[in-house]
């Protein structure tokens, strides 16, 4: 991690060479979109710090770590595909599950669901596109979640 924060502050310097004015203005964007995700950002954190604290962490190594991989992916995937969560939420999240020794699958099967597979804005969807598009785009989005969770697994050497 210590390598992605040099590149970026030497990036920072660099465009701060080159242009100062672009290299302000950037910064002020990011300031003013950070100070209106941060509230959105911080209340979603507690509350799920919250019910991760009121859960055991044996109840979430049982049902999503290393014993039960498939029924942890699968718990993951359900999850995933109904709760409604930004990435910049769903990240952070999974670093908290991943020190609570939840598999790698598990994890990409949740944040691969809670990204492509929408259950919730199922209506909206709909009213856009159909109820055939938005139920295909749905299944596959499910099924790419969970390729792409046993490729994880495989790669991490989850699977037998």
């Amino acid at each position: 991690m210590i390598y992605l924060y040099a590149a970026t502050g030497l990036a920072l310097l660099l465009s701060l060479v080159f242009d100062r004015k672009k290299t302000a203005m950037a910064l002020r964007i990011f300031v003013k979109k950070s100070i209106v995700i941060m509230p959105a950002f911080l209340t979603m954190l507690i509350l799920v710090s919250i019910i991760l604290f009121m859960v055991p962490d044996s109840v979430i190594s049982h049902y999503l770590g290393n014993e039960n991989k498939y029924i942890g992916v699968g718990l993951a995937t359900f999850f995933g595909s109904i709760a409604v969560m930004p990435g910049f939420i769903a990240f952070p999240l999974a670093g908290i599950l991943l020190e609570k020794n939840v598999a790698y699958m598990v994890l990409a099967a949740f944040s691969t669901t809670l990204m492509m597979v929408g259950i919730i804005t199922f209506p909206l969807e709909k009213a856009y596109f159909g109820v055939k598009v938005t139920l295909l785009r749905n299944i596959i989005a499910l099924l790419i979640a969970v390729i792409t969770a046993l490729i994880i697994g495989f790669f991490f050497g989850e699977l037998p």
